[in-house]
């Protein structure tokens, strides 16, 4: 499915990624990279797969760390740099309004991995748009493992990608907000919010833990080895970046780009980056 004209889509990016650091000390967590592909790329990607592309119909907002962005971005998108500390997403959407100018908006997180093993990226989110009447909201999401639950929708949980209507966007400011208060809950108590359930994974890769489960699903059962990286130790469930060097032993890690593991270290359930740093990411440390 190709997304109808009057849509256009905005992929966020301009967090801090607290959760994640110190991984996002120097590096936004859009950046950060996922089966050896940046999150924001995987979002792009995705819209592409609907058609999306080009500064026209597609924005990137940034904040943290913006310059890094910006470069990664480069003319792929337009780009809404915001001055000072994040916006928050709906802070986003609002420094956006003349953009997007009338149109409905399909608005991402960069930080959403999801993976549908039967459908390409694009064509696994197209229920969202399928009949869309360019009045209501839509969110994407998972059963919830407590429908009852605070965050949950229709007792789902959010899983990254929302459908917004020009008229819940017009208003909204350029400061600090979530689209949760001033869009999604107003939308549900007027009886305008609808739910499409997302057959396939997702991770918000928040967490290290989060970060971790991602990246290994999207190694799959093996290990994912860039094609310049040398690995002359053992590894095992893992993904190796580029020009990285594994020279130990690993288990269920993540070698980022440039990294190396030394001889006669042993890693497990952890993300090694550059300079040596390590980040444990087993279960309940997220």
């Amino acid at each position: 499915m190709t997304a109808p004209d009057g849509l256009c889509a905005v992929v966020l990016a301009a967090g801090e990624g607290t959760r994640l650091r110190p991984l996002t000390a120097r590096v936004p967590k859009a950046l950060c990279p996922v089966g050896n592909v940046p999150l924001l790329d995987r979002a792009l990607h995705r819209l592409a797969g609907l058609g999306l592309t080009g500064p026209d119909r597609v924005a990137v907002n940034a904040c943290y760390l913006a310059d890094q962005v910006v470069t990664h971005v480069g003319d792929r998108a337009h780009l809404s740099v915001e001055p000072g500390d994040p916006l928050g997403t709906a802070g986003g959407l609002g420094n956006l309004r003349d953009w997007i100018a009338g149109r409905g908006v399909l608005v991402g997180n960069a930080d959403a991995y999801l993976a549908d093993p039967g459908v390409d990226p694009g064509p696994d989110v197209a229920a969202l748009l399928a009949g869309w009447d360019f009045r209501s909201v839509r969110l994407l999401g998972r059963p919830a493992p407590d429908p009852h639950a605070p965050g949950t929708f229709d007792g789902h949980v959010f899983t990254g990608f929302s459908l917004l209507p020009w008229h819940r966007v017009r208003e909204l400011p350029a400061s600090f907000g979530d689209l949760v208060r001033t869009v999604w809950r107003p939308a549900e108590a007027a009886g305008e919010l609808t739910v499409v359930p997302y057959p396939g994974t997702f991770f918000d890769t928040g967490t290290p833990a989060d970060y971790l489960a991602a990246n290994l699903h999207a190694a799959g059962d093996g290990t994912l080895v860039a094609p310049d990286a040398t690995v002359t130790g053992h590894a095992r469930h893992a993904v190796v970046g580029a020009g990285a060097v594994v020279r130990g032993d690993v288990e269920r890690v993540v070698v980022w780009p440039g990294a190396t593991v030394a001889p006669g270290e042993r890693l497990c359930d952890a993300i090694r980056a550059d300079d040596g740093l390590t980040v444990a990411a087993s279960p309940g440390k997220g």
